[in-house]
C-alpha cells in the first residue's frame, strides 16, 4: 500500500513548515503533496523542499485543490489532511490495518480539540456521534480512501460548501467507510477567532439545514456570516 497525502493550503505561511516536518516524521514513507490555492503570503515557496510534490492549482477552492492533488498522486490510497492538523503516531499503520479489508472503500479519524474550555468536549463528541448518526463527516477528520473508490465517487464536487460531506456520502456508496479511534489533533484557531459556543452552534445548525435540503449556496452565505472571523469573510469562496 502506498499512501499519498494531499494537503490543500491557502495562506498558511506561519505553520506550513512545522506541519510538514511533523507529518514527515509521523508518516514516514508516504508521498506528501501540497496543493496551493493561489496563496499571497509565500506558502507555496515555504512548502517547496518539505514535500514530495508542490501543485499550484491557481484557485482557492478546496475541492479543486484536492482533486488536483489526486491527479498528481502516485499512491493507491489517498489521505486528505488540513494543514493545521496533527496526525497521531503510527497513523499509516492504522490506515493500512483498516484498508486490508477489500470491502472497505475508505475511512477517517476522530478529532481531538484541546482539553479546555469544556465546550470542546461537547464539540468533538458531537462531531463524532452526530456524524455516525447522520452519516456525515467533514474534512478535519482526515478522510482517506482507495484511489479506485475516489475515481468511482467522482472526486470532490466543486460546490460552495460541504464538498467534504458530499464526497463522504458518495464514498459510502463505493464500500464500507470505517472510523479509527485514533485521534487527529484539530486546531482550535477558528473556535478562538469566532468563539467556541457560537461556532459549535453554527456548525450544528448548518448540518441540520443541510440535512433538511437547504441549498449549498444558502449554507455558504450562512457559513460566511457565522463561522468566519471578519478578516476571513472576504476570502472565503462565494
Amino acid at each position: 500500500m502506498q499512501v499519498s497525502i494531499i494537503i490543500p493550503v491557502f495562506n498558511e505561511a506561519t505553520l506550513i513548515r512545522p506541519f510538514l516536518s511533523n507529518l514527515r516524521r509521523r508518516a514516514l514513507g508516504a508521498e506528501i503533496i501540497v496543493v496551493d490555492g493561489a496563496s499571497t503570503d509565500g506558502t507555496d515557496d515555504l512548502a517547496a523542499g518539505f514535500c514530495d510534490q508542490l501543485v499550484r492549482s491557481g484557485e482557492h477552492s478546496r475541492a479543486i485543490q484536492m482533486n488536483a492533488g489526486a491527479r498528481a498522486a502516485g499512491g493507491n490510497v489517498f489521505w486528505f489532511l488540513h494543514a493545521d492538523a496533527e496526525v497521531p503516531p503510527e497513523s499509516l499503520n492504522e490506515i493500512g490495518r483498516i484498508m486490508r479489508n477489500p470491502k472497505v472503500a475508505g475511512g477517517y479519524f476522530r478529532i481531538r480539540l484541546p482539553v479546555a474550555p469544556a465546550v470542546y468536549r461537547l464539540t468533538d463528541g458531537f462531531a463524532h456521534y452526530a456524524g455516525l448518526l447522520l452519516r456525515m463527516r467533514c474534512g478535519d477528520h482526515g478522510m482517506f480512501c482507495r484511489r479506485s473508490a475516489f475515481v468511482d465517487a467522482g472526486g470532490f464536487p466543486d460546490v460552495p460548501l460541504m464538498e467534504d460531506v458530499e464526497f463522504f456520502r458518495r464514498l459510502r456508496r463505493c464500500g464500507r467507510v470505517v472510523h479509527s479511534n485514533k485521534r487527529i489533533a484539530a486546531s482550535p484557531r477558528r473556535y478562538e477567532a469566532v468563539g467556541p459556543l457560537r461556532l459549535t452552534f453554527a456548525y450544528g445548525s448548518i448540518a441540520t439545514l443541510y440535512l433538511c435540503g437547504v441549498s449549498l449556496f444558502t449554507l455558504a452565505r450562512i457559513y460566511r456570516r457565522t463561522c468566519c472571523a471578519p478578516h476571513e469573510q472576504a476570502i472565503v469562496p462565494k
